[in-house]
Parts: structure tokens; sequence; C-alpha cells
């Protein structure tokens, strides 16, 4: 948890086409491990008028990493190990709603997570905790970012439920239809587990979902070309690197901890009694959980 007086930390993890920022001062990329494994590449740490930025590019630099084959955990806790309190996770998606055209950007406050070959938790055997996703992204975020989207005039739409696949093959029709009875606005395959994860981390977490093209119900889509999904791509990547740019100030103006509870999400999340706590899963989640399972130690 931040302490009061002290600024956030931003923490941005790039999708598809976004692979770095720049205009950041005091630039270095680090490699951070973590126990659960390898992250997705090193970090980008800089500013951006002395407000502290770390970067991630979740497919690393180059793409080189499928969406099922990410390590969500080492990712996650990584930029927790950094100090990063608030994520904006930046991911490309296909629309649901005719409404929805390439280049939207949607600020997501719902998910169905539909992937099934993932590690959802940092914990587990030993050490056991159920934390609430009824609210998955973090309110207190919503609003800065709408209104960062709004001055750089960018196409947007505030609130949408994400459909997360396990990919990496796109949807068939059957299912892009069923995903449309069911609500849905967006569909991709990135941001499960990755933010049931930030919450077990008691992080604020924020999805800026990029509208890319239409899934396969739309009946132009067959017309749609690679170019131009690319073309749709890399402008989109241009302007969420202007987003960060206008919002980290915005995001910067927070001296305490989270108003809505992220940053004490474990506080009511942790069932395993003190006494029957694994304690290599304890070291496992130091960064994680430190907070949490020291104050109930102190108990």
């Amino acid at each position: 948890m931040p302490d009061a007086g002290m600024p956030p930390v931003i923490g941005v993890i790039g999708g598809s086409g976004l692979y770095d920022i720049p205009g950041l001062s005091d630039v270095a990329w680090r490699s951070v491990e973590s126990p659960f494994g390898k992250a997705s590449d090193a970090l980008l740490f800089g500013s951006l008028d002395g407000q502290p930025i770390v970067f991630l590019p979740r497919h690393g630099r180059g793409h080189p990493l499928p969406p099922d084959a990410l390590n969500y955990r080492a990712n996650i806790d990584a930029l927790k190990r950094c100090g990063v309190t608030d994520i904006i996770s930046v991911s490309a998606v296909g629309s649901l709603k005719p409404e929805l055209t390439p280049g939207t950007f949607v600020l997501v406050d719902q998910f169905i997570d539909r992937t099934f070959a993932r590690k959802k938790s940092f914990f587990g055997e030993g050490l056991v905790a159920h934390v609430s996703m009824a609210d998955p992204v973090c309110g207190r975020m919503t609003e800065p970012l709408a209104e960062a989207l709004e001055e750089l005039g960018i196409p947007h739409s505030r609130g949408g439920t994400y459909m997360v696949m396990e990919g990496p093959q796109f949807s068939t029709r059957a299912e892009s239809h069923l995903y449309r009875s069911w609500g849905c606005d967006v569909i991709g395959m990135t941001n499960m587990p990755e933010g049931k994860l930030a919450r077990e981390a008691e992080m604020c977490y924020a999805t800026v979902a990029m509208v890319t093209d239409f899934d396969c119900w739309h009946e132009d889509h067959d017309h749609v070309t690679v170019d131009q999904v690319i073309k749709v791509l890399l402008a989109n990547a241009d302007k969420a690197r202007a987003l960060i740019r206008q919002v980290a100030p915005k995001l910067a103006q927070r001296r305490e901890s989270c108003s809505k509870g992220c940053h004490t999400a474990l506080d009511t999340a942790v069932i395993t009694h003190p006494d029957h706590r694994d304690p290599d899963m304890i070291a496992k989640l130091d960064a994680v959980a430190g907070r949490a399972l020291r104050a109930a130690k102190a108990e």
C-alpha cells in the first residue's frame, strides 16, 4: 500500500503494437526476477514530469510470446516488486458491437473469463485466498482515463464487457454470435487472469481496450485485410502513448491508498489460519501479499 503523502507508481502493460513508451526521462530497461518464473520482458523504468512509470510489453519486444504462453503471474509479481501501485492495461481487441468501430477505445468495467489453460492465482494449497472480483477494475481510475481520452479527442466508450478467450486462434462465427448474445462488447485474449492477479496483488487495475477490427460476426469481416488491421493497430498504439502521457499527471494526484479498496483487497480474502500457512508459500508471496500476511502475523 502506498504511504500517505507518497505519489503512486504507474505501471503500464502494453498490448499488441505497444512495445515501448517514447518521451520518458531517466529511462532504463531492467530485468526483474520473480519466484513465479520469467516475466514477458525486461521492464522499462522512467518518469513523466516526475511521475514514476514502469512499462512492461506484455508479449515482449517484437511480440515473440502468444497470449496463451504468457507468464501472467510473473508479470504482475515483477510489477509489484518494482513498487507499482496502479496498472493501466492496454489491449488490442475485436469489436462485438456495430457502434464500436475500429479505432475506438473502450474503458472496460466487466469481464467474462473463458480462458482455461492458465494459472489464475498466486495462492493455492497451503495458503488459500478468495478475492472479490464483482468489480474487476478500479473505479477510481476510470474518471481520469475518460477525461484524458476526451481531451485528446479519441473516440471511446465508458464501460463495456470484455470477453476473454483462450486463443491463440480467433473465434468461430458461431462463438462470435454467442458472445454477442451474452451482451459482450469486445473480445480479446489477454486481460484474464491478468486482472484477477492484479487484484490479488492489491494493485489498482484498469483496462483500455483498443478496437482493431470487427470480430467474425460482422458481414464485412472477410473483406478486412491484414494490412488494414495492422494499420489500425499501429494508429491505436500511437493514441495509447498519447493517452498515457495525458493521464499520468491526473493519476499522480492521489496521495492516499485507493478509495475503492484495491490496496487492501486481501484484508478479507486470506482464509487459511496463520498457524496452518505454508512457509514456502509465504516466502513466495512476499511481494504480492506481504502487507496482508505481515499484518495477520502481528495480530
